[in-house]
């Protein structure tokens, strides 16, 4: 590898000190840096969007500083871009970012040396009317405002499955199973795996439970109006990131992407076995 880009939460490393120090440390062993930046244009289409990261096209390797939330956002910052990331964990709880700070000088010597693996992970793709996003970790569809319940149905390839009222619902991946849907109650799902799990969140029924479909599934989404029968408001988001508005009627598809999230894995580590260490913290 010859060419990096970092992408810094800036908040988590806010004199770039960390930043700096891998910059300088590639660099003093000929290669290329660059600090990606965040793109300034606003998408219409989305009622919210966090900036996304510009990375050059020709890069090796991504280096995100941060936490989860800073290694979703570079996801999709190279979803159409097919380049590899690797994640410095600056935050508490990181499942994604593999390398703590004190190792960064022995992880960096060791993507020198080719000492890794790249590992394949899927990614969602969610539309509504003409717009589209993608996520690695979830699309959740919750309430825009108040705390009033959300009436759903839900569809599976074209097949009416079933309808309830719940606070949101959580369509994940096995990366994002250890996010918002295991709080949600859900299934803790071996990451390189390929299915689509669905978990509602606090759903007003007692018989409701998560339901893992396979990566061909089509999932849809429904918004209907409200017990009162009044038109109601949801939200879709794109981890976290992007952000787009539903009412009543509206359905949002939900299916695999042909697009992946590569993630550059330097230790051969069981997935339980970080789970195991997480749930220590």
């Amino acid at each position: 590898m010859e060419k990096f880009c970092i992408v810094t939460n800036k908040i988590k490393d806010s004199d770039l000190k960390v930043t700096n120090h891998i910059k300088d440390y590639l660099e003093k062993r000929g290669k290329t840096v660059t600090i990606a930046e965040e793109k300034n244009e606003e998408d219409p289409l989305f009622i919210s969007r966090k900036h996304l990261s510009v990375i050059p096209e020709d890069t090796d390797l991504v280096i995100v500083l941060g936490g989860d939330g800073t290694m979703l956002q570079a996801a999709r910052s190279v979803a159409y871009q097919d380049i590899p990331l690797i994640g410095v964990n600056l935050g508490t709880m990181g499942y994604l970012a593999e390398v703590e700070e004190t190792g960064i000088d022995d992880a960096l010597d060791r993507i020198l040396k080719g000492l890794y693996e790249i590992e394949d992970r899927m990614m969602l793709r969610g539309a509504l009317e003409g717009k589209k996003d993608y996520s690695l970790n979830d699309i959740i569809v919750t309430r825009y405002q108040g705390i009033t319940t959300i009436g759903y149905n839900i569809f599976v390839n074209d097949q009416f499955l079933c309808s309830y009222y719940a606070d949101g619902l959580v369509v994940s991946t096995p990366t994002g199973s250890t996010g918002y849907n295991m709080s949600a109650g859900g299934p803790i799902i071996e990451p390189s795996a390929n299915m689509i799990l669905v978990t509602p969140i606090c759903p007003h029924t007692l018989n409701s439970r998560s339901l893992v479909f396979s990566p061909n599934t089509r999932i849809e989404v429904e918004l209907l109006p409200g017990r009162d029968g009044n038109p109601m408001t949801a939200i879709s988001s794109f981890d976290g990131s992007g952000t787009l508005l539903m009412n009543t009627g509206d359905k949002i598809e939900i299916k695999m992407s042909k697009k992946t999230t590569k993630i550059l894995r330097l230790n051969k580590v069981s997935f339980l076995d970080v789970i195991s260490k997480k749930f220590e913290k």
